[in-house]
């Protein structure tokens, strides 16, 4: 992607071809605020995609595996609780009727088998990030982005396809489940790379902040597509989400323009001109030849060279530790905790942990906006980060007080990870991505992006590994141990956290200098 003075026969004609054929539509090119909103919408419905397809399998694995199986049955023919929103710890297994699960998940080692399916999935993605992020800033990041989606389409409708066809091989759905990791690693470095170049640093923090709720919305979607679907056969909870991704990846590939150079925008030039100017536009540049600036990517060395990519990657190592143990644990945490006294059933659990991602919403566009308004990044994500810690501890000393407490706490808890958590993969890597010492090489974006968010991926696969074996003897371990997950993480910013307050000091220092340099006109009255 080179910097071009004029628009240049290149440019206009690598405009993907649903926006050509809007503005033969019109009559007028697409201004720049346009193409600002269309890459906000598509990026953003593309990466819920992503997220709806991951969500599918803890969906599906009350069917799965025989256990979940067992327990939902008992809640569909025990007698009704007294309380319909709770079931009460004295309701016990006793009618014997159960549903039986799917091979290879329904032996006694179930729960463990789809625990390899989890680890294998996260660990072809956390790799798969970094080739994602190297091939992204030397490809068209339109049409990677466009395969990635279609792929992580195709692979799901396969898993989904084992129930149709009758496949109980647990290799089928190991590779099955590794490739579309491999295909979800194309996401992320993708769309952070896309919305960065067309979004400068001011607002960048709120604007992201706001538009990663496709995280939630996406997992949201995906919990209640699948869970719709669930009654007519778990494969159609694949079926179904897999299908609206490969849907959207073609509309990304007709729509998505990359950058405003890829398509000859430039911020200004927001009224549309018509045909017959855009026409001469287009024919100057073969009367007299331009040399076309090709910016080099950056490589993948190189990038981890980058002030600040080193501390940014390994807090949000320990951030989406912290994260993505809440994502794969808390339906199963709060149905195993007692809350006032009683326990809650699989799908109340399930639809309450949604406001967990909720506050994770609020969290990332608060942090967006504060880190914008202060111009602090690191100060925001280690505040925010500390924060943390107090509201795991009360969360896990007393969410159980009642329905209401557990709600409130679970909900303070979600915006102080995930809004780190947010900020950082989002406005962080972008601003790195486009930092001061690549000297306005815009091709890194998507290696600084593939860096952070794989080694912070490799955290995602280890928090809840960890937890499965710590659960087992202790809660309160657990939570111990992301509580310490959290301070890790705000402490490897402050270094950063450090330069940006000296940053600040110098700053007041000058205006309190100049002020007294050039006293005012009343003060010298």
């Amino acid at each position: 992607m080179g910097t071009l003075e004029k628009k240049t026969p290149e440019a206009c004609c690598s405009k993907p071809l649903g926006i050509r054929f809007i503005e033969r539509i019109k009559s007028s090119e697409v201004s720049f605020r346009t193409y600002q909103a269309i890459v906000i919408v598509v990026t953003f419905f593309a990466y819920a995609s992503y997220h709806a397809t991951r969500k599918t399998m803890s969906i599906v694995k009350s069917s799965l595996d025989p256990e979940a199986s067992q327990l939902d049955s008992i809640m569909s023919f025990s007698h009704w609780p007294r309380n319909p929103f709770l079931t009460t710890t004295e309701e016990n297994p006793s009618s014997g009727i159960f549903r039986k699960g799917w091979a290879p998940f329904d032996g006694s080692d179930g729960t463990s088998v789809l625990g390899e399916i989890d680890l294998a999935f996260l660990s072809v993605y956390s790799l798969g990030l970094f080739i994602s992020g190297h091939l992204g800033d030397r490809l068209d990041l339109r049409v990677f982005l466009a395969v990635g989606m279609i792929g992580t389409g195709l692979f799901t409708l396969l898993f989904g396809f084992g129930y149709w066809l009758n496949i109980h091989s647990f290799y089928y759905f190991l590779i099955i489940q590794m490739f579309a990791g491999l295909f979800q690693s194309t996401g992320w470095p993708s769309v952070v790379a896309v919305v960065g170049n067309w979004f400068g640093k001011k607002k960048r923090g709120l604007i992201m902040g706001i538009w990663n709720a496709h995280t939630s919305v996406g997992n949201i979607s995906g919990s209640l597509i699948s869970s719709a679907l669930l009654e007519y056969g778990w494969g159609w909870s694949f079926a179904v989400p897999g299908l609206l991704s490969v849907i959207l990846g073609l509309v990304v590939f007709l729509l998505l323009p990359v950058s405003p150079e890829s398509v000859g925008a430039k911020e200004g030039e927001d009224q549309p001109k018509p045909a017959k100017e855009r026409t001469k536009e287009i024919t100057e540049p073969f009367l007299e030849k331009k040399e076309v600036v090709k910016e080099q990517p950056v490589g993948f060395i190189e990038a981890w060279k980058i002030p600040g990519v080193a501390p940014y990657a390994i807090c949000l190592f320990f951030a989406k530790l912290v994260a993505y143990t809440f994502l794969y644990w808390l339906p199963f945490y709060i149905s195993h905790t007692a809350i006032d006294g009683q326990y809650l059933s699989n799908e109340t659990a399930g639809n309450l942990s949604t406001m967990f991602d909720v506050g994770g919403v609020v969290g990332g566009i608060l942090a967006g906006h504060i880190s914008d308004r202060l111009n602090a990044r690191a100060i925001t994500a280690a505040s925010f980060m500390y924060c943390a810690i107090p509201a795991l501890f009360f969360y896990r000393s007393y969410g159980h007080e009642s329905l209401y407490v557990n709600i409130a706490l679970m909900f303070v808890t979600g915006v102080f990870v995930n809004g780190p958590y947010a900020l950082i993969t989002t406005a962080v890597s972008a601003d790195l991505g486009t930092h001061t010492s690549l000297n306005g090489n815009s091709r890194a974006l998507a290696t600084v992006t593939a860096i952070i968010d794989g080694t912070g991926s490799v955290g995602a696969a280890l928090g809840p590994l960890l937890t499965g074996y710590i659960s087992t003897k202790s809660w309160n371990a657990v939570f111990t141990m992301l509580m310490g997950a959290a301070l890790v993480a705000g402490l490897f910013l402050t270094r950063l956290v450090v330069a940006e307050v000296a940053a600040k000091i110098g700053i007041m220092r000058e205006e309190t200098n100049s002020s007294l340099r050039h006293p005012s006109i009343d003060n010298q009255v």
